[in-house]
C-alpha cells in the first residue's frame, strides 16, 4: 500500500486504475487458458 500513493502522484489516478484492472484480468485470463487446455481430456472422458 506503501508503494501505491507515491505511483499515483506520479503517473495519476486512471493510469493506475488500469495498471490494476489488468493485473486482475490477466489472472482470470490465467484460469480461462488453463481451462481451455485441459478441455480435450475432459472430452476424452
Amino acid at each position: 500500500m506503501d508503494q501505491i500513493i507515491p505511483l499515483i502522484s506520479e503517473v495519476g489516478f486512471p493510469i493506475v486504475v488500469t495498471l490494476y484492472l489488468l493485473y486482475r484480468i490477466e489472472a482470470k485470463l490465467d484460469l480461462v487458458v488453463q481451462s481451455i487446455q485441459n478441455l480435450p481430456d475432459r472430452m476424452k472422458g
